[in-house]
């Protein structure tokens, strides 16, 4: 096996990195879409402060991880040719983390409201806890908990 040249993988970290942002970028705009169609719909007017207080900040949530999301993009469009990849990268990496976080946080509180809608809050605190929950073990503690017993480096083959 031959080894892969400095620019080779800063092409390949960063092809890699796009294709993680393409999954994620779709859920977080039409989150978005529908949280923004929600307040012109005339049950909004019946959420009560809880849920507007919640359905805001899923609002804000969704915003923000699209503001994460989207900045390595922007970051590469203004630095493009500049040789700045490995910069991209790794502000890349702590904005897709980011993002994925404020998106959870969305999520949730889009399932805690639509949840109390249908049940009761106490159903819908349960619920959207089991949900962060699970979100942050499949999103974060899984890989975090494997660069703790690896050490953090790649694996021999």
């Amino acid at each position: 096996m031959t080894e892969e040249s400095r620019d080779a993988r800063l092409d390949r970290e960063l092809h890699e990195l796009i294709e993680e942002l393409r999954a994620l970028i779709p859920g977080a705009e039409v989150l978005f879409g529908f949280l923004l169609a929600i307040r012109f719909t005339g049950q909004f007017k019946e959420l009560g402060e809880v849920l507007e207080g919640v359905y805001y900040g899923c609002l804000v949530a969704t915003a923000t991880a699209l503001v994460l999301l989207l900045a390595p993009s922007t970051f590469h469009r203004i630095r493009f040719r500049e040789g700045d990849k490995e910069a991209l990268l790794r502000k890349g990496n702590r904005e897709a983390i980011a993002g994925s976080f404020a998106l959870a946080l969305a999520l949730t509180g889009a399932l805690f409201i639509i949840t109390e809608l249908l049940f009761a809050r106490e159903v819908a605190i349960v619920v959207a806890a089991a949900f962060f929950a699970f979100a942050a073990w499949r999103w974060w503690a899984v890989a975090l908990m494997r660069k703790a017993t690896d050490g953090g480096g790649p694996r021999a083959a």
